[in-house]
């Protein structure tokens, strides 16, 4: 795609109209006449239909800052006519939490987190789907661990971050399996990543498994990497909705608008990756490389919802439930609304 900043710039002034007619339109009974040239003529909406979006307010999930840093750096938020508030967490978890308790509208997070979310009975809709590198979550040992291979984890000490059912859990899971070992072979904590890399560095775990820049920082600093997600996560990301906003007229209609610009971000990004860099690096306080390392693995596009992202998100649900890993089993089908987001 181009990254042509002119383009972003007029696609930008597209999407209110086009946000406020995807979202609003659904269910409303109202027709939209659009023409060949893209302007909309009459009857487009009845006025009591279009929210008033000056008085919204979103709140979004986000964590590490990845979805604002790209949002900021590539400008998409400027003139939007609702107000936003970001919320940044470490992990999904803790994320997800906020999201049940209403604090939080939506949630970015990895397949596995949204999954064990909606598994314990969390109110939520899959939205948005990206694809990454699974290169960016790995079980970590320091550079001078005698522990070689996966099968060499057997009996030992490992930690999780950041809790049961996230994308780093998920990869152990595989690892062990794949390395011919059971899930009770191993002595498996969970730890929030800031306090596991603080134990990891001084060498009180003798392997982690983590992700994204807490994964990078450690590697920067020598962690060996013993087994990455590639072959075992799917690398999926999602932006999650609770149940509470989608309900809401005036959040749907804002929620539409912003997932096209969070889309149109993601590419710039991806064509600028040392103008995102700088952003992510000055927002986060994180150091160079490690930025730029982390940043190097998370070069996703937005895309809707399609077939092949549920079919790949009841794989991972089914293989945690019949690990009894996940209370009750997750029908993926019900997990999704693919009707707010279509990329443009």
């Amino acid at each position: 795609m181009t990254s042509d900043p002119n383009r972003i710039r007029r696609l930008l002034t597209m999407l209110p109209a086009a946000a406020l007619l995807g979202a609003c339109g659904k269910g409303s009974g109202q027709q939209a006449d659009v023409s060949v040239a893209g302007s909309v003529s009459a009857p487009v909406l009845a006025s009591a239909s279009v929210p008033d979006l000056s008085k919204v307010k979103l709140v979004l999930g986000d964590q590490v800052k990845l979805l604002r840093t790209k949002a900021e750096a590539a400008g998409v938020l400027e003139g939007i006519p609702y107000q936003i508030e970001w919320a940044s967490f470490q992990g999904a978890a803790p994320l997800f939490e906020a999201v049940v308790s209403g604090d939080v509208d939506t949630a970015m997070a990895a397949d596995t987190p949204a999954l064990a979310a909606a598994a314990g009975g969390a109110r939520v809709k899959v939205v948005a789907a990206s694809v990454s590198s699974p290169t960016g979550v790995a079980i970590l040992v320091p550079p001078d661990s005698p522990i070689r291979t996966v099968a060499d984890l057997k009996g030992r000490n490992v930690i999780v971050s950041s809790a049961r059912g996230s994308v780093a859990h998920y990869l152990l899971f595989g690892a062990l399996r794949e390395a011919g070992l059971k899930t009770d072979d191993v002595n498996t904590g969970f730890l929030l990543p800031s306090d596991a890399a603080v134990a990891f560095s001084s060498g009180k775990i003798e392997a982690w498994a983590t992700f994204g820049s807490y994964q990078a920082s450690a590697e920067i600093r020598g962690a060996r990497v013993l087994r990455d997600g590639v072959g075992i996560n799917s690398g999926i990301g999602v932006i999650a909705a609770s149940d509470a906003a989608l309900a809401d007229v005036g959040k749907r209609a804002a929620l539409a608008d912003v997932l096209r610009r969070l889309a149109l971000s993601n590419t710039w990004a991806n064509a600028h990756p040392k103008e995102y860099g700088d952003v992510f690096q000055r927002l986060t306080g994180l150091p160079a490389d490690v930025a730029k390392l982390a940043i190097s693995r998370d070069r996703p596009q937005l895309r809707a919802v399609d077939a092949e992202i549920v079919r790949q998100l009841q794989l991972v649900a089914d293989t945690f439930f019949e690990a009894k890993l996940f209370p009750k089993r997750v029908d993926a089908s019900q997990l999704v609304d693919a009707s707010l987001f279509q990329p443009a």
